[in-house]
């Protein structure tokens, strides 16, 4: 990336956030002089400076580096609603949606009937689904934006998703409970077209629901979500950043790193 660019986005975003040199400076740890002198192009940003500049402006690394996907959208908290402003509406591609929606098809087919198995566990599988392959294999599966809530990642586009999903009669949504408490279930009406998928995406989906994760409940699988990276250094309310998938700590960490041989 382009150092003049970078550094001309960077004052940009400052300005815009009614920030001077020395108090950004404070918020990443560089000196108000190593401020301007990245703004002016002369300094270039190393990698976790990038992160720590994205983290201030509530931006993912993506979004720093494509202006237009900074994103406004709608945090999803049980039936409440609140806007997120930090830009451009978040849009996602038709071709996006429509995977998503496979997707999202295919998990209900396979583990949708499970009595634990509400839209709170299919929100977090979902997000294990994306920042698993992007660790892997860095690049994006739906690619879909996730918000930080108390609850754990939602994702912003499920509840569009499902309205859809349902004019079209692809699902059903039914109330149900689990245990006493609340819970919103929904029944696939057709097979997913798994066309949209290719053979690792389909690795990757099956990999999760191999393991530990469909056997949690709601609760459980909400609060293992909060020791993941992406959401313990994202801000309440803000979207995740995919980019944090690797300063993961194990056990969450599934990309393969070759061992050393040693004598």
């Amino acid at each position: 990336m382009d150092a003049g660019w970078i550094g001309a986005e960077i004052r940009k975003l400052r300005e815009a956030n009614r920030l001077s040199q020395e108090e950004l400076g404070h918020m990443i740890g560089l000196s108000r002089p190593a401020v301007a002198m990245i703004e002016s192009g002369k300094r270039k940003v190393s990698a976790i400076e990038l992160l720590e500049l994205a983290r201030v402006f509530n931006l993912s690394l993506d979004q720093f580096v494509h202006p237009e996907r900074r994103p406004v959208g709608v945090v999803e908290e049980g039936e409440t609603e609140k806007e997120i402003v930090a830009g451009p509406r978040i849009s996602i591609p038709r071709d996006a949606m429509d995977k998503f929606r496979e997707v999202l098809l295919y998990l209900l087919g396979r583990v949708g009937a499970l009595p634990q198995v509400g839209e709170t566990v299919l929100y977090k599988l979902l997000y294990f689904i994306d920042f698993n392959y992007y660790e892997k294999h860095e690049e994006q599966l739906i690619g879909a934006t996730y918000i930080k809530n108390r609850y754990g990642p939602t994702p912003v586009h499920f509840r569009r998703l499902v309205e859809e999903m349902e004019g079209a009669g692809d699902l059903e949504k039914v109330p149900s409970e689990h245990f006493g408490y609340p819970q919103t279930k929904y029944l696939p009406r057709r097979k997913s077209d798994l066309s949209l998928l290719s053979a690792r995406e389909l690795e990757a989906i099956d990999e999760v629901l191999r393991g530990p994760l469909v056997r949690m409940n709601a609760t459980q699988i909400s609060e293992y979500s909060h020791h993941d990276v992406p959401w313990m250094i994202a801000e309440e309310g803000k979207a995740l950043d995919y980019e944090a998938v690797f300063y993961r700590t194990p056990p969450y960490s599934v990309r393969d790193f070759p061992e050393e041989n040693g004598d």
